[in-house]
């Protein structure tokens, strides 16, 4: 990766992903985490200070970008949980079947290239009666906004690190052999409709 990949993007994305509204979503959804987890798209580690520490064994923190690895090392100092970061990309989990209590997705599914072999190996991964938890952004439900999301979409996953604004997030979870248990629904305060739009809950093994 070249120095914007590594340098610049890492900075944005932990900003634009660290905004109030977001942080509230993330506060609901990373304390639902237990026993072995495995957490896709850690990022700079914003998540870390959400975990239930008393909750969780450990943490398998999956991050390609070498960038968002070395941004995440103060969160990691801080945090009560342990680590064990995998520098893979999320097609390529390389866990044993039926080894992880919780998946966790936070603001990653956007930019998975191919989100539906990622999934599938999150699903691979999964203990029978373990949780997906998800918080991403995506498809709005306004046909404006869609048609908005559509066309910013080609230009802006250029500049944000692969970002897709118009991914329809619980069609993508449940195609993939999950079954949503919980789905809230909402626009967050803050920023533009086009990326505001969120969807955040739980699913299991279907």
């Amino acid at each position: 990766m070249g120095f914007y990949e590594n340098k610049i993007l890492p900075f944005v994305i932990d900003k634009v992903c660290s905004i109030p509204p977001v942080m509230a979503l993330r506060a609901k959804i990373v304390p639902l985490a237990t026993g072995v987890v495995l957490e896709v798209g850690m990022g700079s580690g914003i998540n870390l200070a959400f975990y239930k520490a008393e909750n969780v064994d450990f943490v398998w923190g999956l991050e390609p970008s070498e960038g968002m690895r070395k941004k995440a090392q103060g969160n990691l100092k801080k945090a009560d949980v342990k680590v064990k970061w995998l520098t893979l990309n999320g097609e390529d989990i390389s866990l044993e079947d039926n080894s992880v209590d919780t998946v966790l997705l936070t603001y990653t599914l956007c930019t998975i290239p191919d989100w539906q072999q990622a999934l599938q190996q999150m699903r691979r991964v999964l203990k029978p009666g373990g949780k997906l938890l998800f918080c991403e952004h995506g498809l709005a439900p306004d046909r404006n906004i869609q048609n908005w999301q559509n066309r910013v979409t080609p230009v802006w996953k250029k500049l944000a690190g692969g970002c897709h604004l118009n991914r329809p997030i619980p069609d993508l979870i449940t195609s993939c052999g999950f079954k949503i248990e919980t789905l809230e629904q909402c626009y967050v305060d803050d920023a533009p409709r086009i990326a505001g739009y969120m969807y955040y809950g739980t699913a299991t093994k279907a």
